[in-house]
């Protein structure tokens, strides 16, 4: 039986564990073959390990095919080689998912800015280079050709980057950064037939078990195809694999929610509520009412001229 993503070759960052398993597994369920990058740290991106070469065998196990990267996606040099290496060693990279991430979570009070800067490097730093690197590669494809190449980046997002989450300034931050990384990415890189979009995932993690009270890491491989739990983390996986295949070529510049049994698009930043001045500068001292009546609806209509 063929795959969507047969004869593809495909790269998931962060996929020794969680999310990034299920998404790598799916992958090579639907054909692609998968470099499994990895560098095996803890949660707070401290050592390493070879947790990608589980990944892999585990993969070969089902039939599929896959390769270990132990690359530092917030490392520009070892970005590059990684990408020249799929190019080498695979013949092309056809998707990209960057998913690799850590947490140092702590109130604003308690964050170094060690803490901040990590998180951001690997998370947005990391989605950056890994994205760069490969679009630079279709680019050179596309002169060459003079036509589109297949080319798909799906990058993850989060609850906290679209809502916020106590404890997470520099996740949450990072994660809302890689919604602005996706839409600007979709722009630059539609004239050469490449799509860019974002998936907000979820479920019982190394990350989420980490919180008081929450309940043990799930990894993907650990449950049947016909088992579901609301929490396995890869759930969210065959969107991923579709957003990647041939039919999605249409989708792009979107955030994509798979959590449980839905799939939801969001759309953040669209105007909700819109006051008019009529071509005049606004007096803040006269703001109050307005925004309480006409904009927040906190105050009844009826007081608008009450004062």
């Amino acid at each position: 039986m063929s795959g969507l993503l047969d004869g593809k070759v495909a790269l998931v960052t962060g996929s020794g564990h969680g999310i990034g398993r299920g998404h790598a597994l799916e992958l090579a369920k639907q054909g692609a073959t998968v470099i499994i990058n990895d560098l095996g740290t803890s949660l707070d991106g401290e050592g390493t390990g070879k947790v990608a070469d589980d990944v892999v065998q585990i993969i070969k196990d089902r039939g599929g095919r896959a390769v270990p990267d132990f690359s530092d996606v917030g490392d520009e040099a070892q970005v590059d080689a990684l990408v020249e290496r799929a190019y080498e060693q695979l013949g092309r990279l056809d998707i990209v998912v960057n998913n690799a991430g850590i947490v140092r979570d702590k109130a604003i009070w308690n964050m170094s800015a060690d803490d901040f800067d990590l998180v951001m490097r690997v998370h947005v730093r990391g989605s950056w280079l890994t994205s760069r690197a490969v679009a630079r590669k279709w680019r050179e494809e596309s002169k060459a050709s003079g036509g589109p190449v297949y080319g798909r980046i799906i990058n993850t997002t989060s609850g906290a980057g679209l809502l916020g989450h106590f404890g997470q300034t520099n996740y949450s931050a990072a994660k809302a950064a890689i919604v602005g990384l996706t839409q600007t990415l979709s722009l630059e890189l539609a004239s050469i037939g490449v799509t860019v979009n974002a998936i907000s995932p979820g479920g019982r993690t190394r990350m989420s078990a980490t919180m008081a009270g929450a309940a043990p890491a799930i990894e993907p491989d650990e449950r049947a195809e016909d088992e579901f739990d609301p929490k396995d983390p890869s759930l969210g996986s065959p969107v991923v694999a579709w957003l990647a295949s041939p039919e999605a070529g249409h989708v792009s510049g979107q955030v994509i929610k798979a959590l449980g049994e839905n799939i939801q698009l969001l759309k953040a930043w669209s105007p909700v509520a819109t006051v008019s001045n009529g071509g005049k500068r606004w007096d803040a001292t006269k703001l109050g009412v307005i925004m309480g009546t006409d904009v927040f609806g906190t105050r009844a209509a009826g007081l608008r001229f009450g004062g």
